[in-house]
């Protein structure tokens, strides 16, 4: 599903190799920030191809090298009514099996410079829309997102305007899902297409800052080595820009053999490269996924994302056998429910039994606006369910919420909990978030349970 034709650009691109003499230093952590098993859908098309192909010739070696491994589920059949449902199940999936799942979201309007992956949302309005009933389904659980493949690298179909309007909506789809509880990176092209310093350029002015890092080589076949080069070099130039602590992420569904051009769909010298892990070894790298799950076509002799067999078999012909796991029986050490965001400035207060406070902290802010998260604790005993008010500055309104739903009496901003978050047990607490215009203050807050 990933951009293909795109892709046709990078043989005449002047883009140069970058070489690990540029690169930071590797570190002495044996890995980067993350943790735990990744989460293995069931129901993926590759595995719902080997359950009603028991009888083929390819199904044994498509299942054990392939199907046996965690991919990213691609949102990219743009819907805003149903894409919170959809999140919310299969992030309570993963979460039930103790596993961290990984998302890659394709939606950007004019996507893939209307080549063979294109579709998206109609406008950025709609598309923050989609992106905000995505941190609902999150509901503060950890999940790795991969936001918007090629929406960074790829700008030759983009005006000076668009991509400034571009960066300005990544830059807020960044910030509403790291406050839903994500782990979020943004697209760093890959070692033959743009070199370290422009893209890195690109992805300050898309907002890395206030996400996790970055990804490279999405659906594409660079391999490890160059990638984690031209990692380091992005890092660096990063780094030169005063954006620190950042990460890197690099698709290894397809690059265990040769590079060449930008299609795989009648390649046969394509292997899958390194089995996706979140056990990096490497401080500067949080995970090598499968973002491109194996066997779903490029767009240039198939459909684009439809699974072939032949593809995946071509892919799985001479790769070594996973490595043999035990799946965790305790959830990740990163905790799945309390999502990574600026602690309040003061603690909850103690509300009186019965009842229910409320404490605010801006957690960031830009010029016309800003985003809040609120902390909401319960009292001396159980709630069912709690609603939070505060009036509203002048010139200030309320664009997204998140972990709650808004509603708007003239200058009354009132947020009710979600269905998952309104039950709490004496003392404990749940979070709401919301980005709002104008500019940031510190509202009295009401707490209503």
């Amino acid at each position: 599903m990933s951009p293909t034709a795109l892709r046709r650009s990078l043989l005449a691109a002047s883009a140069v190799l970058v070489t690990a003499g540029v690169a930071l230093a590797a570190g002495t952590a044996s890995a980067g920030t993350l943790s735990g098993t990744l989460y293995r859908d069931p129901d993926t098309a590759v595995a719902r191809w080997v359950a009603a192909n028991p009888g083929d010739s390819r199904t044994a070696m498509i299942s054990s090298r392939i199907a046996s491994q965690p991919a990213t589920r691609w949102l990219s059949n743009f819907n805003v009514s149903t894409v919170q449902s959809e999140v919310s199940g299969y992030v309570g999936a993963a979460v039930s099996a103790g596993q961290v799942p990984a998302l890659t979201l394709y939606g950007i309007p004019n996507r893939d410079c209307g080549g063979a992956s294109a579709g998206g949302a109609p406008d950025l309005a709609t598309y923050q829309t989609w992106v905000g009933n995505i941190a609902r389904g999150l509901g503060g659980r950890t999940t790795l997102i991969l936001l918007e493949p090629d929406s960074i690298a790829l700008q030759t179909c983009l005006s000076a305007g668009e991509i400034t309007a571009r960066d300005q909506a990544l830059a807020t789809a960044t910030r509403t899902l790291k406050a839903a509880g994500a782990k979020v990176y943004l697209d760093g092209g890959h070692s033959a297409w743009n070199a370290a310093a422009e893209q890195a350029r690109r992805l300050a002015n898309a907002g890395v800052a206030d996400g996790d890092g970055f990804y490279t080589n999405a659906s594409n076949f660079q391999s490890t080595a160059n990638e984690t080069a031209f990692g380091r070099s992005v890092l660096s130039a990063l780094s030169g820009r005063g954006i620190a602590g950042k990460r890197q992420v690099i698709d290894t569904s397809r690059n265990g053999g040769a590079a060449g051009d930008w299609c795989g769909d009648d390649n046969t010298d394509r292997r899958i490269g390194r089995y996706p892990t979140l056990d990096t070894g490497d401080a500067n790298i949080d995970a090598y996924l499968w973002i491109k799950p194996p066997g779903e076509a490029d767009g240039c002799a198939y459909a684009a994302g439809s699974f072939q067999p032949a593809l995946a078999a071509s892919l799985a012909t001479n790769a070594p056998n996973p490595p043999t796991t035990t799946p965790p029986t305790t959830p990740p050490t990163t905790p799945p429910t309390t999502p990574p965001t600026t602690p309040p400035t003061t603690p909850p207060t103690n509300p009186p039994a019965g009842a229910c406070g409320a404490t605010y902290t801006t957690s960031s802010s830009w010029q016309g606006g800003f985003q809040g998260q609120v902390t909401v604790k319960a009292g001396g005993r159980a709630i069912n369910g709690w609603s939070v008010s505060w009036t509203l500055a002048s010139g200030q309104s309320v664009n997204q919420v998140w972990g709650g739903t808004l509603t708007v009496t003239g200058s009354t901003a009132t947020v009710r909990n979600a269905a998952w978050n309104g039950s709490l047990q004496p003392g404990a607490t749940a979070d709401f978030g919301f980005i709002a215009s104008g500019s940031a203050g510190t509202p009295g807050l009401t707490c209503t349970a």
